[in-house]
């Protein structure tokens, strides 16, 4: 998905601390001169380059944790205005002084692309290039959800599925965090611990240069146990003991540190009077758990920020052409997401249990009605093993299959002839 020197861009690569940037970069641009600014030297040293001077100093190159040295922007835009460079690359973990810096300096000139926490599609294909869609992203496409459940077998059989449960459960045990995978759980546990006090240390401090971490450092734990619940301000504020505008801002950081997500709300008035406050969701189950220490938040909120937090980092690593969005109404109605697209929509309930109600399909249907035309059918997620039809255009996917590639044609039960 990342650009390549023969093509004239500069590229950004930004997402949060330790999800893979600098590996990624230097593996992608093994040619590349890197330097790393977060070495005080590095920063003196480019100080001392003048832009005129930057392509025969510096030249193409990956510059690491470019938020810290904000000046060379300029000096990289005059040599690439000037043609003296066609490419480099800027890596950083601070969204916000990244992107709004970037955007001012580097408009029409570069292209941005986020690192998220590993997905489960990516574990279960390795190394494989490109990454094969998964099952989700073929059903808000034209086809919808019938033409690509249709297509796969009611059951997937022996390794081919026991391997993707048990990638399943490590995600939701651990996480996607990369350096995560070859420790042992010991490890793991003071792997968690350590990059919470650095997020803290390092992330925040360059976000907000705050003196006392402590009122931060609760409400991130009050937050992250509201993950899958509507974002209430006040309530925080509240709870955290802040005043409402502290709320905001340090809600702002956790956003743009790339722990946590809003999900907005489907703003078409489909059935009754809308909510209109968005969802919170935390990206990493991982750093969830870390922030919660597991208490305060119940296995669907659990299961629900895993699956939503998976599909959105899919929607947003590949820039793909849809949308995600919550349902609710004020009388209470709720879908769980919904997927807008060109196409048309999909909806998606997920619930944390082994088996699927008939009950369960009942608001999508009703959205489903509401849509008309519009509507390319319903899912409801779930912990279970088969793909079969609920009712009419609603389906029960496990999770672990709508998460990973397509599994017709491998070790599978077909399903049975439709009437």
């Amino acid at each position: 998905l990342l650009p390549q020197p023969r093509e004239r861009t500069l590229v950004l690569i930004t997402g949060a601390r330790q999800t893979g940037k600098t590996t990624s970069a230097r593996r992608c641009y093994p040619a590349l001169r890197y330097l790393n600014l977060d070495a005080i030297e590095y920063r003196l040293q480019l100080e001392q380059v003048s832009s005129f001077g930057w392509a025969a100093a510096v030249g193409p190159a990956v510059l690491d944790e470019v938020q810290k040295a904000p000046g060379v922007l300029d000096k990289l835009k005059f040599a690439f205005d000037g043609r003296e460079i066609d490419f480099s690359v800027l890596l950083g973990s601070a969204q916000i002084l990244l992107l709004r810096t970037v955007r001012e300096t580097l408009a029409g000139r570069i292209s941005v692309h986020e690192l998220w926490p590993l997905m489960l599609s990516e574990r279960e294909a390795g190394a494989a290039v490109p990454l094969a869609p998964p099952l989700f992203a073929h059903m808000f496409t034209k086809g919808g959800v019938r033409a690509a459940c249709r297509k796969e077998p009611e059951v997937v059989l022996g390794d081919a599925a026991e391997g993707v449960q048990a990638s399943e459960e490590y995600m939701m045990t651990w996480g996607g965090m990369p350096a995560l995978l070859p420790l042992k759980d010991a490890a793991r546990r003071a792997w968690l611990r350590n990059y919470e006090l650095t997020y803290l240390e390092r992330d925040l401090a360059d976000l907000a240069r705050l003196q006392d971490l402590a009122p931060f450092r609760r409400f991130q734990q009050l937050a992250a146990a509201r993950s899958g619940q509507l974002l209430s301000y006040s309530e925080l504020a509240r709870d955290a003991g802040v005043s409402v505008e502290t709320a905001r801002r340090y809600l702002e950081y956790l956003r743009i540190s790339y722990q946590a997500f809003l999900l907005q709300p489907y703003s078409r008035n489909l059935t009754s009077t809308l909510v209109k406050t968005p969802k919170l969701y935390w990206v990493d189950i991982g750093l969830l758990r870390q922030a919660t220490g597991t208490h305060g938040l119940g296995a669907g909120a659990m299961f629900e920020t895993y699956v939503v937090s998976e599909i959105v980092k899919y929607l947003r690593t590949v820039h793909a052409a849809a949308t995600p969005y919550f349902y609710r109404t004020r009388s209470g109605m709720e879908v769980d997401m919904l997927l807008a697209s060109a196409h048309g929509v999909v909806g998606l309930e997920i619930k944390a249990s082994q088996h699927v109600a008939l009950r369960d399909a009942t608001r999508l249907a009703e959205v489903g009605a509401a849509l008309g035309r519009e509507w390319l059918g319903g899912i409801v997620v779930y912990r279970g093993a088969r793909i079969y039809e609920v009712r009419k255009g609603i389906w029960a996917v496990p999770s672990w299959r709508l998460l990973t590639r397509p599994h017709g044609g491998r070790n599978t039960v077909r399903r049975r002839r439709e009437r």
